[in-house]
């Protein structure tokens, strides 16, 4: 009964990413639509706001996944929106709730030389979506008395708001240590955020770099596979969940 309950993951996960991907019908109330009424250090705040949620979060230990080894999984993060106020007057007058739920398909998979590579699927309850990737490089690999510790290069494309287009680039480094099933990790650096409004909004571009700080503990059930996460990018807030298949 156990083998079935395994054999049947896959599919519910794809389930699970199907529901993730339709959370967002056409023209909701909180559609980023009427950002010509932003000042231009609103458009900043929002573009703060936007970057901060939809930007790559790493949801995975440093340790290098192998040659042979894989790493997917749905999951959810919930943003807390620093500027909220914003948002709303960006959305004629609707905005999400203060904490802005994204939800996440993912895949990593080990490359050789302790490289890895990762791809995500984002969705939020607005018409504001992204596609991320990440490179990362486990420059220690690790072992059983030493910490593993990585260099990530990241970025994502920010979709589905007519008026802006926005692409986040990320660099950090991070570390981490297992423990039986559990490995905590954290990390720290820096979003580099490019930010254009349509010329009919009479705004111009934004380009700025945020902070990052991140930590997170992955939980290993054999093939089921667990991460949490907290991240603070910018001025924002946000936690993550993820269940999927290690191996």
């Amino acid at each position: 009964m156990r083998n079935l309950s395994i054999s049947l993951l896959p599919s519910r996960l794809a389930l699970v990413a199907a529901g993730l991907l339709a959370l967002a019908p056409a023209a909701r109330a909180e559609d980023i639509r009427t950002v010509q009424a932003l000042t231009q250090a609103e458009f900043r705040d929002l573009s703060d706001d936007l970057s901060a949620a939809l930007s790559f979060k790493p949801m995975i230990p440093s340790e290098s996944l192998g040659v042979t080894g894989f790493d997917v999984g749905v999951g959810v993060t919930g943003t807390r929106l620093a500027h909220r106020s914003t948002w709303a007057k960006a959305s004629n007058g609707d905005s999400p709730s203060a904490t802005l739920p994204v939800g996440v398909v993912r895949v990593h998979k080990g490359l050789p030389y302790d490289f890895d590579i990762g791809a995500s699927l984002a969705t939020t309850e607005t018409n504001a979506r992204a596609v991320g990737g990440e490179l990362r490089w486990a420059v220690v690999p690790g072992g059983t008395l030493t910490p593993a510790v990585a260099l990530r290069a990241s970025a994502s494309v920010i979709t589905g708001i007519d008026q802006i287009d926005m692409n986040t680039y990320g660099l950090d480094v991070s570390v981490s240590k297992g423990f039986a099933m559990f490995t905590p990790y954290a990390g720290a650096g820096a979003v580099f955020v490019r930010s254009k409004p349509d010329g009919s909004t009479g705004l111009a571009s934004e380009s700025f770099t945020q902070t990052k700080v991140y930590a997170g503990l992955n939980v290993n059930l054999g093939l089921l596979n667990l991460a949490v996460e907290t991240d603070r990018t910018g001025d924002a807030t946000s936690y993550g969940l993820k269940a999927g298949l290690r191996f």
